[in-house]
């Protein structure tokens, strides 16, 4: 491999690091809003509006044909059974929100980047070396240290929390195998069109009528979720399932974040160890990447 293509690995490795990065900021400010939402609307409704924003966020970038191009698509039906995954895994998991904390939702969540590890071994027959291993341990590690969750103990939530994770880490494993098959606005609209339809049944029965207050973080919740979607679908096409999975963890430092500034939650000493565990995790990823694509 020459000089210029090894370089050309490297870059996009490393903005496929920046861009999952991104989702998970992203995914952590919808998922503090949406855990305002659950209080008095269903997760259906949610859902529901989330996808009409997302969708017309869409056409407005990429026009009406996107509709016509994404029916046509070679990816529709992985696409669908893809969608089945993400509907359990957020019902799942919005459903634990009412009664666990946003910390303790990450805490257990974070079972997620390990299954992905080695997912991406069995499904995706990728070879994932111990520089990985390590890193993806050494975030658990901060995550474990961070949120302490042997105190949660065994209930419904936490079970639906650990089912949220494993079905998840399936969805990316699924992504990296569709993503280089497809525009990404196309694996977008075919995912929100889907949520659309299943969604709007049920929340027809759950309805609430919102104040313009909801409506309004209803609408941020979509553009929160659209813009995590592109920048994850986009990083999954420049680096591998198994490079990026202990990116992840940084939603913990996120989730604190929010937790504090919505909910005036205080992070205690832990947590800034927790955090750092984190940090590490992903300097040990982008700096064996830089060395191995050197060798």
């Amino acid at each position: 491999m020459s000089n210029a293509a090894i370089v050309d690995t490297r870059d996009r490795v490393l903005a496929g690091i920046l861009l999952t990065s991104l989702s998970y900021v992203l995914f952590s400010g919808q998922d503090a809003s949406i855990k305002l939402l659950v209080a008095s609307i269903s997760v259906w409704q949610i859902l529901f509006f989330r996808s009409v924003t997302i969708l017309v966020g869409c056409v407005a970038i990429g026009g009406p044909s996107l509709f016509v191009d994404a029916a046509r698509s070679p990816i529709f039906k992985a696409m669908l059974w893809r969608s089945f995954l993400i509907l359990g895994a957020w019902l799942c998991f919005y459903t634990a929100a009412k009664s666990l904390q946003l910390a303790e939702l990450t805490t257990i969540y974070f079972a997620a980047p390990v299954i992905v590890t080695i997912l991406s071994i069995v499904v995706l027959g990728e070879r994932v070396p111990a520089v990985r291993w390590l890193a993806v341990m050494v975030g658990f590690a901060g995550v474990f240290i961070a949120c302490d969750p042997a105190r949660l103990g065994i209930s419904l939530p936490v079970a639906l929390v650990l089912a949220a994770a494993f079905l998840w880490a399936l969805c990316i494993v699924m992504l990296r195998k569709i993503a280089l098959k497809e525009r990404t606005l196309i694996q977008i609209v075919l995912n929100n069109a889907f949520f659309l339809v299943i969604a709007g049944l049920p929340m027809l029965y759950f309805w609430v009528t919102p104040t313009l207050g909801e409506i309004a973080l209803m609408v941020i919740v979509g553009g929160l979720g659209g813009g995590a979607q592109y920048a994850l679908f986009e990083g999954m096409k420049r680096a591998q399932a198994s490079i990026i999975a202990p990116f992840e963890y940084t939603s913990l430092v996120w989730s604190f974040a929010f937790g504090f500034l919505i909910w005036g939650d205080v992070p205690r000493r832990e947590v800034f160890l927790g955090a750092a565990l984190i940090f590490l995790a992903g300097v040990i990823i982008i700096g064996s990447e830089r060395y191995r694509r050197r060798a």
